[in-house]
């Protein structure tokens, strides 16, 4: 069983820095890519959009709307990966989520969710 827990969200003025952490934790090997997701107010049901992605390899992708302003990292030796947000705008406020697939030590795979933490950005 894989365990994601998110940390970090809170509340920031326009212009400001968070950093979000996801701690990847259970009976894992490596984890092999990494994303994170956004819920924002008015999304409806399980609709998220993606934020940022990291590869096996360190290779990172990201929305055009936070191009710039956030990076995305990972410590392998910890297995936790983080979300570097500068410049926060008041559209970034959403509940962030993370995923992580990962290689069991069982030579399994998994494909793991945390349950989010709220970034708030208003003045």
């Amino acid at each position: 069983q894989v365990q994601v827990v998110e940390s970090g969200g809170g509340v920031v003025q326009p212009g400001g820095s968070l950093r979000l952490s996801c701690a990847v934790s259970g009976r894992i090997f490596s984890i092999y890519a990494g994303g994170w997701y956004r819920q924002a107010p008015g999304m409806q049901g399980n609709q998220r959009e993606l934020v940022a992605t990291i590869s096996r390899g360190g290779g990172t992708t990201y929305s055009e709307s936070v191009k710039g302003r956030f990076t995305i990292s990972r410590d392998n030796a910890r297995n936790i990966l983080y979300l570097q947000m500068n410049n926060l705008e008041p559209e970034d406020t959403a509940l962030y989520y993370c995923n992580a697939q990962v290689f069991m030590f069982d030579e399994s795979a998994a494909d793991a969710w945390g349950q989010g933490t709220l970034v708030t950005v208003s003045s």
